[in-house]
């Protein structure tokens, strides 16, 4: 299961409650693609079924599907926002190589 940073968990609740969906989810997941192999997704969700991995990080609630988990485990997503970096980045052990844009690994 991914690990969320406090200022990933912070910016996810905040872009939550913009929305006024506070009782959706951060779903994460990793879909076949990308320019290495693998990329990673993440989207609010209200559909979270019973295979679901599910935890909570301060008020966020992230989801993550069984096949996605493995892939996923020991990963963290952090938020940064500043001038050389801003937006959410997941670092990786699992990944073996990585693309130049972050968003594809292998």
């Amino acid at each position: 299961m991914i690990t969320l940073t406090d200022t990933a968990a912070s910016k996810v609740t905040e872009l939550l409650e913009a929305e006024g969906a506070v009782e959706l989810a951060l779903r994460v997941a990793v879909r076949p693609g990308g320019c290495s192999g693998f990329s990673y997704e993440m989207f609010f969700d209200g559909d979270i079924t019973g295979d679901d991995e599910q935890a909570t990080f301060g008020d966020a609630k992230v989801v993550v599907d069984p096949a996605s988990a493995q892939l996923l485990q020991g990963a963290t997503l952090d938020y940064k926002d500043g001038l050389e970096q801003s937006g959410f980045s997941i670092t990786n052990p699992n990944a073996s190589r990585t693309c130049g844009c972050g968003q594809s690994f292998s």
